[in-house]
């Protein structure tokens, strides 16, 4: 019976949406620091050539 309902009006809502889309699309482009560590770590231990590809 306490509960409290908040209006958000539609321009508010497409903000909070952009902001969203924006990160991650700059996630995609620049991976988080830990993320971008780990894969660097397994890319060189996976790769045999040694990084020489065709």
């Amino acid at each position: 019976m306490g509960e409290v309902i908040q209006f958000v009006s539609k321009s508010e809502r497409e903000r909070e949406r952009l902001i969203r889309e924006a990160r991650a699309i700059y996630d995609s482009i620049f991976p988080p620091a830990d993320l971008a560590s780990d894969q660097q770590a397994g890319a060189g231990a996976r790769r045999s050539d040694g990084g020489n590809r065709p």
